[in-house]
C-alpha cells in the first residue's frame, strides 16, 4: 500500500508539474499575444498622413487635402509652405473635423482653396508634411491622351504595343440557330481588362465616351500615334483612331439589321497568365478561333450556369448610341467610312424598342458574369443621339419617355450591387438629351442628375474623402461616373453645389484617399501610382499597363472573402488596410488591382475636360513635334530654348573642346554614346568629366547597328536582337553609375528608325528621340572625300540662317563628339562661336530634362 501511494503520489506529482508548465506556456502565450499587439499599437499609434491629389491643382479649382491619424488628434491649424524654400505662404486656422474612417480614428479636411499661386508646395500640421505638389494651369496637361496608351495596349487583331498580332481567328457563332457554328470574322476591338474577353456592353460605350470626349473637348487631345497605333502623328486626333479602332469592330460584331452579337469568349479564358499574342486556349477542337455570343434575349451558358437575360435592348441601344455618335463625330475624317451609319443607328434602336429587357454576358464554367439589369438608360442615350443626328422629334419624344422612366441610376445611393449589375454606370443619355432642348425641358432632365448627385453627397458628407460610392468591385469605375455626373450637370446648370464633392472624388482618384496612391497607372509619373497590376504583361515580361484605371479598393468583406486571391509580394498599405476598405498594390489582387479597358475610356472625358477647362481660362498648352517614326525631334517652340547634343562611337577628339565651352558657357547638354564608346578605356576620362559637369548621358545602341534599311526603312534586325543590344548598351553605362531610369531617352543609331523601332523602346521603358531637321549640324562627321561632305563654314550658316528664317525654339541641335581624322576641318572648334551666336539672338541653352519638360 505504501507503494501504491509512492508509485500514485508521484503520478499525481508528475499531473501537476505538466499542469503548471502548460499553465507557465499558456502564460506566456498571453504575454507574447499582447506584447505583440502592444508593438503592433505602438507601431501604428503616431501614424498620420496629409493625402494631397499629387497630380495637382489648377488654380482656381477647389482645394482640400485630407489629414488622417490612427490616433485621436484634434488639430487647430495647417499650413502651406513653398517646397523650393520652406516659406509659410498660407495658413488656416480651420480644419474640418470628420472623425473615424477606415483605418483612421481621427481626421480632417484642410481646405487651401483661397490660395491660387502657381507653384510648387507642400502642406505642414502637428509636425506631419504631406508629398510635393503643384498648383498649376498645366497639372492635367496631356493626361487624357495618356490613358490613351492603356487602350492601344488593349487592342485586339492587331496590337502595336505588342508589334505582333492575335485572335486572328475569331470566331464561330453561338446562340443563332440560323448561323450556329458557322464562322464570323470578329477580329480587333479591345480586351476587356488583364482576360482576353471582348464584350459589346464596355466596348460600345468605351466607342462612344472617345467620341463625346473628342466632341466636347477637342483640344484636349494630340496627334502622336498612327491609325494602327504604331507610334507617329497620321493628321487624325489619337482619340479618334482608338475610336474608330472600337467602331470597326462594332461593325463586324452587326453583320445584319437583326444580328447584335454580344460577347467574344467566356470565362475558359481564365487560363493562367499569358500574352495575347500566346493565347493557345482552345473553345472547341473541332472549331477554329473563340466563340462569339448573339444578344439573343435567352439565357445564355454553354455549361451549368446561366444568365439572365431578357431582351437585347440594353445591347442594341449602346449600339446605336456609338453609331450615331459616329455619324455625326468621325465624319470629318472620315466621310466615306460614315455613310452607313446613321441606318445602323436606327436599325439597332429599332430592334432594341422591339426586344425589350437585357442581354447580359454568358458565363462559362462558372458562375460569374456581367449581371446588367437595366437597359432604359441605354435606350434613352440612343434615343437622344438620334434626336441629335436626325433631329426626328419622335426621337426625342421617346428619349423623354425612357428618361423619366431611370432617373437615377440604379447603383447610387445603395450600399452594395452585383458585378456591373447597372451599367453604364453613368447616364449619358441624362446630358445628351438635356443638352438639346429647350431651358424649361432641360431642367426637368438635369433634375435627374441633380437627384443622383444628392444621393452622393448625402452618403459622402460626413467622412473626409467625401467618399458616397460604394466599395464594390471596380469601385474607380463608379467614382469616374460620379465625377463625371457632376461635371455634365455643372456644365448643364451652373449649379455649383457638388462641386468640393466632385473635386474631392477627382483626388480620391490622384492619391487623396486613404492608401496615398493614384489609382492610374504611371500617372503621375513621378508620384505613387500602381507598379504591379493584376496584368499577365506586366507579371511575364515588366510590361507596364500606363494609363489603365485599376479596379480600386473593395470592402473588407468583399477583400476576405474572395477565393484564389494570393499577394505576390508584402502588402505596403498595410497599415492602411481596415474593415471597411480594402486596397492593395498587387498582381495577384485581382479584386483591387486591375485596369479595366472601360473604365480608362470613361475616365479619358473627365480628364479631358479638365484640361479644356484650363485651355478656357487662357492656359496654352505645351507640345513636342514628332516624325514619322514617332520619335521627339523638337521640344515645345513656345520657348527660345536649344538643347545641345553630342553622339559618339569611336572618336572622342573633341570632347575637351566641348567640355570646355560648355562648361564656359554653364550649359548642360546631352551625350548618347554606344557601348563601344562607353567601354573604351581612352574616354573614360571623357565620360566621367562630362558626368561630374551635370551632363546627360545616354544610350546609342551597344554596337552602332543600323535598325532599318537607308530606303523603305524596313527592319534589319528583330526584336530580340534589338534589345539584347540596347541591353548591353545600359550594362556598359552601368559601369560608370549611370542608371537606365536615369537615362531614358534614347537616341537611335546612325539618327535612322521607324516606328516598330519606337515601339520597340517604349517596351524597354525608354523614349526614342532625335535631332531637330533643318540644319546641317549633324553632317560635321563627314569627310572631303564624301559626296556629301559639309565643311565647318557651311554647317554654320546653314544653322544661323535657319534660325533667322524659321527659329530655333525647342531645337535639339547634333553635333559629334569625335569625328574621323581625315576630317580636319572640325565642327567643334567653332562651338563657342556658335553658342555666342544664338546667346546673341535670345537663345537660352538648357538641358535635355527641361527642354523634355512639358510642366516646367
Amino acid at each position: 500500500m505504501s507503494q501504491y501511494f509512492k508509485n500514485n503520489e508521484s503520478k499525481t506529482g508528475l499531473e501537476d508539474n505538466l499542469t503548471m508548465k502548460k499553465y507557465i506556456l499558456l502564460i506566456g502565450i498571453i504575454v507574447l499575444i499582447l506584447s505583440c499587439a502592444k508593438n503592433r499599437t505602438e507601431k501604428n499609434s503616431g501614424i498620420a498622413v496629409v493625402r494631397i491629389n499629387q497630380l495637382g491643382y489648377l488654380p482656381e479649382s477647389i482645394k482640400v487635402a485630407v489629414y488622417g491619424a490612427k490616433d485621436e488628434v484634434t488639430l487647430q491649424s495647417f499650413t502651406l509652405h513653398n517646397a523650393e524654400t520652406d516659406e509659410e505662404v498660407f495658413a488656416s486656422t480651420s480644419p474640418e473635423p470628420k472623425g473615424a474612417y477606415g483605418p483612421f480614428k481621427s481626421s480632417y479636411r484642410l481646405n487651401f482653396s483661397d490660395f491660387n499661386t502657381p507653384g510648387t508646395y507642400y502642406l505642414k500640421t502637428k509636425g506631419t508634411k504631406s508629398p510635393i505638389f503643384r498648383i498649376n494651369a498645366d497639372v492635367y496637361d496631356h493626361t487624357a491622351d495618356f490613358l490613351l496608351e492603356y487602350m492601344r495596349q488593349q487592342r485586339c487583331g492587331y496590337n502595336p504595343y505588342l508589334t505582333d498580332s492575335c485572335h486572328l481567328d475569331d470566331g464561330y457563332i453561338l446562340y443563332n440557330p440560323a448561323k450556329k457554328g458557322q464562322r464570323i470574322d470578329v477580329t480587333g476591338g479591345w480586351h476587356d481588362a488583364t482576360d482576353y474577353l471582348q464584350y459589346t456592353a464596355t466596348s460600345a460605350n468605351a466607342v462612344s465616351q472617345l467620341l463625346l470626349s473628342y466632341r466636347d473637348n477637342p483640344k484636349a487631345f494630340g496627334d502622336t500615334y498612327k491609325a494602327n497605333g504604331l507610334p507617329g502623328p497620321n493628321g487624325i486626333p489619337d482619340i479618334l483612331d482608338e475610336a474608330k479602332w472600337g467602331m470597326d469592330w462594332l461593325k463586324k460584331m452587326n453583320p445584319s439589321p437583326t444580328e447584335f452579337y454580344n460577347q467574344i469568349a467566356d470565362d475558359r479564358d481564365h487560363a493562367g497568365y499569358r500574352l495575347p499574342n500566346k493565347d493557345t486556349v482552345v473553345y472547341d477542337p473541332n472549331r477554329k478561333g473563340r466563340p462569339v455570343y448573339l444578344a439573343s434575349g435567352e439565357k445564355q451558358g454553354v455549361f451549368k450556369y446561366k444568365n439572365r437575360s431578357t431582351g437585347v435592348a440594353s445591347t442594341a441601344g449602346k449600339y446605336a448610341s456609338a453609331f450615331a455618335l459616329g455619324a455625326m463625330i468621325l465624319d470629318d475624317f472620315y466621310p466615306d467610312y460614315t455613310d452607313d451609319l446613321p441606318k445602323r443607328a436606327i436599325d439597332a434602336y429599332n430592334y432594341g424598342a422591339q426586344n425589350p429587357g437585357v442581354s447580359q454576358t454568358a458565363p462559362g464554367g462558372a458562375p460569374y458574369f456581367y449581371e446588367e439589369d437595366n437597359w432604359v438608360d441605354d435606350m434613352e442615350f440612343a434615343a437622344s443621339s438620334l434626336y441629335k443626328l436626325t433631329e426626328n422629334e419622335n426621337f426625342k419624344e421617346q428619349a423623354m419617355k425612357y428618361a423619366s422612366e431611370e432617373k437615377i441610376t440604379p447603383w447610387i445611393g445603395r450600399d452594395t450591387v452585383v458585378h456591373y449589375q447597372y451599367y453604364p454606370f453613368m447616364n449619358a443619355g441624362h446630358y445628351e438629351l438635356a443638352s438639346a432642348l429647350n431651358e424649361e425641358e432641360k431642367d426637368t432632365v438635369a433634375s435627374y442628375f441633380d437627384m443622383g448627385l444628392q444621393l452622393l453627397h448625402d452618403r459622402g458628407k460626413n467622412n473626409p474623402f467625401y467618399m458616397g460610392v460604394p466599395f464594390v468591385w471596380c469601385s474607380n469605375n463608379l467614382v469616374t461616373a460620379a465625377v463625371t455626373q457632376s461635371r455634365l450637370y455643372h456644365r448643364l446648370t451652373g449649379d455649383e453645389t457638388y462641386l468640393e464633392m466632385e473635386a474631392a472624388l477627382r483626388d480620391w482618384l490622384f492619391g487623396c484617399n486613404i492608401w496615398g496612391t493614384s489609382m492610374i497607372v504611371g500617372l503621375p509619373e513621378h508620384g505613387d501610382s500602381p507598379v504591379d497590376p493584376h496584368s499577365s504583361l506586366n507579371l511575364l515580361e515588366g510590361y507596364q499597363t500606363d494609363g489603365g484605371l485599376v479596379d480600386g479598393p473593395v470592402y473588407g468583406s468583399i477583400a476576405n472573402s474572395l477565393i484564389g486571391v494570393k499577394l505576390h509580394e508584402e502588402d505596403e498599405y498595410v497599415e492602411f488596410q481596415s474593415d471597411l476598405v480594402v486596397y492593395q498594390d498587387d498582381v495577384g489582387s485581382f479584386s483591387t488591382n486591375e485596369p479595366t479597358m472601360d473604365g480608362t475610356a470613361c475616365l479619358v472625358y473627365y480628364l479631358s475636360s479638365m484640361e479644356s477647362e484650363s485651355i478656357a481660362n487662357g492656359h496654352i498648352k505645351k507640345h513636342y513635334t514628332h516624325d514619322d517614326s514617332g520619335a521627339i525631334i523638337r521640344g515645345d517652340i513656345s520657348k527660345k530654348q536649344i538643347n545641345l547634343m553630342f553622339s559618339g562611337d569611336e572618336f572622342a577628339d573633341g570632347g575637351e573642346v566641348i567640355l570646355e565651352v560648355l562648361h564656359k558657357h554653364n550649359i548642360k547638354a546631352s551625350f548618347f554614346l554606344t557601348g563601344n564608346f562607353y567601354r573604351n578605356k581612352d574616354f573614360f576620362s571623357i565620360i566621367e568629366k562630362a558626368k561630374n559637369q551635370g551632363h546627360y548621358l545616354g544610350a546609342h545602341s551597344d554596337s552602332h547597328l543600323l535598325y532599318n534599311d537607308w530606303h523603305e526603312k524596313k527592319l534589319l534586325v528583330d526584336q530580340k536582337e534589338f534589345k539584347a543590344d540596347l541591353k548591353a548598351n545600359y550594362e556598359e553605362m552601368e559601369k560608370h553609375g549611370i542608371r537606365k531610369e536615369d537615362a531614358k531617352y534614347f537616341l537611335p543609331p546612325y539618327e535612322w528608325n521607324n516606328e516598330v523601332i519606337t515601339q520597340w523602346a517604349d517596351q524597354m521603358d525608354l523614349t526614342i528621340i532625335n535631332y531637330s531637321p533643318g540644319t546641317l549640324s549633324h553632317a560635321d562627321y563627314t569627310t572631303p572625300k564624301m559626296e556629301n561632305y559639309k565643311s565647318t563654314d557651311a554647317i554654320m550658316k546653314s544653322i544661323l540662317s535657319f534660325e533667322q528664317k524659321e527659329g530655333m525654339n525647342g531645337f535639339m541641335l547634333l553635333s559629334h563628339i569625335g569625328t574621323n581624322p581625315r576630317r580636319t576641318d572640325k565642327f567643334y572648334d567653332k562651338l563657342d562661336y556658335l553658342v555666342t551666336s544664338l546667346k546673341a539672338r535670345g537663345y537660352e541653352f538648357v538641358s535635355l530634362e527641361t527642354l523634355m519638360d512639358l510642366k516646367s
